[in-house]
């Protein structure tokens, strides 16, 4: 580096430091030392002077100092403080001239370059096309377009846009930079296109999915029906396990206590002096007796015939949701009814309401035989412990 670059090198990076706006997070000091090694490497694979090659890489340094003052027309702004730097350098005028000429060449929008060294400084400019680092850098410029107010891209919009300078706006001019960057640059414009690709499918498969939602919206079950059915379906099984469970419980008890009974007072009844126990023993057994009979009742299953016919499917008068009408089908006759089933919802509906009117008038049964059940046990209890008292009073009293 010779010493007007590096001196110009540390203008450059005051320069930014003291005046540029915190919102140029893409043309920035950093930018500017990319565009600079980008042009080195041309410069090494070119055959150009070395008065040429100290102007392109002056050029490369100052071509954004111009932001320091606005953005649009800050090409211009950028030859008079390279003019002005210049000259306090005591660069001679030709320099100069090559180097705002270089300044000007990258203004991309409608220019192109005259000649190489027009070439090389552009190349260099827009070498992030070209480098892994694009994607890093592409993502800052959108971000300082937006910081600035000048374009609010959304991700998608940005994307778009890169991909339509990558295809129909920008090119390489040098061979150094269509050899070595064009590649990485065709890599960049790919991953863009992929993206763009797996972006749309997925828009299609939710307007896809938008377009199902209403197409069927009539046809489908709705949200508060299913949900109705499925509530009152789980609260009579749930209901029907508690009268199981109840009526187990009785049986149960009922079983122990006869058992009691027929162990421990049947062996006494033989003797004479104990015959005042033989009624109230009768009426305790007998009652725990109706009770356990009564428990069973109420939980005895009750099958159907477990067929049905192809005229039954097509009036719909069979409930495919209970397994007493179908137990003794064939595999292929019930795979066809239920097929039948499924194209109809009114159907599917009918047969959901038939289960559950069915279900209530199961667990009607069951509770009115519990009912019956605990009253007798109730009664049983208090009039067995009546007519041992009375029988112990009497009877104990003549035996004394």
């Amino acid at each position: 580096m010779s010493d007007l670059v590096e001196a110009t090198d540390k203008f450059v990076m005051e320069l930014f430091k003291e005046k540029l706006p915190s919102s140029f997070v893409y043309h920035n000091y950093t930018h500017t030392k990319r565009v600079y090694k980008s042009i080195n490497e041309i410069i090494e694979h070119s055959q150009i002077s070395v008065k040429d090659a100290e102007a392109l890489r002056l050029a490369a340094l100052l071509h954004d100092t111009g932001y320091t003052v606005k953005h649009d027309g800050h090409e211009e702004e950028s030859v008079k403080i390279a003019t002005e730097f210049l000259e306090g350098k005591d660069v001679d005028q030709e320099t100069i001239k090559t180097v705002n000429k270089c300044i000007r060449a990258t203004k991309f929008k409608d220019t192109t370059p005259e000649d190489e060294l027009e070439e090389i400084i552009r190349d260099a400019d827009s070498s992030h096309f070209g480098k892994d680092y694009f994607k890093e850098a592409s993502e800052f410029l959108r971000q300082e377009l937006i910081a600035q107010n000048l374009k609010n891209y959304t991700p998608q919009e940005w994307r778009d846009e890169n991909i339509d300078m990558l295809i129909n706006e920008h090119k390489f001019y040098t061979d150094y930079a269509i050899k070595n960057w064009q590649p990485e640059k065709q890599d960049n414009l790919a991953s863009l296109v992929k993206k763009r690709k797996k972006f749309k499918k997925k828009i299609d498969k939710e307007r896809m999915k938008a377009q199902m939602k209403v197409k069927y919206k009539d046809k489908s079950a709705d949200r508060g029906i299913q949900t109705f059915y499925r509530t009152a379906l789980r609260n009579h099984i749930k209901l029907s396990d508690i009268a199981d469970t109840k009526a187990n419980i009785l049986l149960s008890v009922n079983a122990i206590i006869i058992s009691l009974v027929l162990s421990n007072l049947l062996s006494k009844l033989d003797n004479p002096t104990n015959d005042y126990l033989i009624i109230p023993t009768a009426i305790f057994v007998m009652f725990s007796a109706i009770t356990m009979i009564l428990s069973v009742i109420a939980t005895r299953p009750n099958v159907t015939r477990g067929e049905f016919t192809k005229e039954d499917v097509d009036n719909k008068s069979v409930n495919l949701a209970f397994f007493g009408n179908f137990h003794r089908m064939e595999l292929d006759q019930y795979m066809w009814a239920i097929e039948e089933l499924l194209k109809d919802r009114d159907y599917v509906y009918k047969s959901l309401t038939k289960d559950l009117y069915f279900l209530g008038k199961v667990l009607d049964r069951k509770y009115r035989i519990l009912r019956w059940t605990y009253t007798i046990f109730v009664l049983g209890t208090m009039i067995s412990i009546i007519a041992f008292a009375v029988s112990f009073y009497f009877g104990g009293g003549r035996v004394a």
